[in-house]
C-alpha cells in the first residue's frame, strides 16, 4: 500500500491518496467502515463488489469506479483475495468543488464516478491504468482533479467552520457548544449540517471518535481496549463496544480478529501487499 498527498491547492479538497495491490489474501468479506471523508475509488484491475451498502435499501452492485458519501453504518465488500486500485479521501468541504454537489446528496449511497464526472471519469481510468508507477498515478490525479475543480458556491461559512471545528476536536465538541459558537440554535445547526454533509453534528462526532479508535487499533503498538476508549473520547470500554457494534457492525475484538488473522496461518493464505 502506498500513500500520497495531493498538490497543495487540492489539499483542502482531498485528504490523501492510497494506492493498493493485494494478492493471495484469503477470499472473504471486508468491512467498509464509516469515515469523515467521502470515498472515491478507481480500480486498476477487477471490480469493487459491494454485497451490502451502507443503506440496505440500495441493492448490491459491482463497480470499476465509485464515489460513496458519508455514512454511519458499514458496507460489506466481497473479494476473491485480489484487489488493485487507488482510493481518494474527499473532504466534505471539497465535494461541491470536485463533484459538483454537496456531500449531503451522496449520504449513505454509492454511485459510479461517471454519474458525477461524465466523460472525465473514463479519461481518468485510462490514465491511471496506463501509468506504470504510483508516482505517475498520483500526478495524473493531481492533473485531472485540478482541471475539474471549479469555483462553486461552498457551504455557508457557519457550516464550514462547524465542520472544521468538529474535525479538529475529533468529535469531542458538544453540539450545544458548537451551535452556540456558530450563533445558531441547536436544531437549526443540526438541520443545515445534515443537509450539507449528510450526517447531523452528533452523528458526525460519533464517526470521528470511531475513526480515532480505529486508527489506534490499527497502530503497530496497539493500546489495550480500555486505553483506546479513553484516548478516543468514549466514556468507558462498554461505550466503545456499543459504538463499534452500531458503526462497524461488530465489536472491536471481532474486527481485530478479522483484520489481523492468526500468525499461525500458512503463508499462501496471508496477505501480500505490492507497490507495483
Amino acid at each position: 500500500m502506498v500513500a500520497g498527498k495531493p498538490q497543495a491547492r487540492l489539499s483542502p479538497l482531498v485528504a490523501g491518496y492510497t494506492g493498493y495491490r493485494i494478492e493471495r489474501a484469503r477470499p472473504g468479506v471486508h468491512r467498509g467502515l464509516p469515515s469523515r471523508h467521502l470515498t472515491f475509488i478507481v480500480t486498476l484491475t477487477g471490480t469493487v463488489d459491494l454485497a451490502t451498502m451502507p443503506d440496505p435499501a440500495q441493492p448490491p452492485a459491482s463497480f470499476t469506479t465509485l464515489v460513496g458519501g458519508l455514512h454511519a453504518a458499514p458496507a460489506q465488500i466481497s473479494h476473491d483475495g485480489h484487489q488493485h486500485g487507488i482510493q481518494l479521501n474527499i473532504t466534505p468541504l471539497g465535494a461541491r468543488v470536485l463533484l459538483g454537489l454537496p456531500a449531503g446528496e451522496l449520504a449513505n449511497t454509492v454511485v459510479e464516478l461517471a454519474t458525477l464526472l461524465g466523460p472525465v471519469a473514463g479519461e481518468l481510468v485510462e490514465r491511471l491504468r496506463a501509468a506504470s508507477t504510483w508516482t505517475d498515478r498520483f500526478l495524473d490525479l493531481d492533473a485531472v482533479l485540478s482541471r475539474i475543480a471549479r469555483q462553486r458556491d461552498g457551504p455557508a461559512p457557519e457550516l464550514g467552520w462547524a465542520w472544521r471545528r468538529l474535525a479538529a476536536s475529533h468529535g469531542r465538541v458538544e453540539v450545544a457548544s458548537l451551535a452556540s459558537e456558530v450563533g445558531w440554535s441547536r436544531r437549526h445547526l443540526s438541520a443545515r449540517f445534515r443537509r450539507e454533509f449528510g450526517l447531523t453534528p452528533k452523528v458526525a462526532a460519533r464517526v470521528m471518535r470511531f475513526e480515532v479508535a480505529h486508527r489506534l487499533l490499527h497502530a503497530p503498538q496497539r493500546p489495550g481496549l480500555a486505553d483506546v476508549a479513553v484516548r478516543a473520547g468514549f466514556y468507558d470500554q462498554a461505550h466503545l463496544y456499543r459504538e463499534w457494534r452500531e458503526l462497524a457492525g461488530c465489536t472491536p475484538s471481532r474486527w481485530l480478529a478479522e483484520e489481523f488473522p492468526s500468525v499461525h496461518d500458512s503463508a499462501p493464505e496471508g496477505r501480500t501487499f505490492s507497490t507495483v
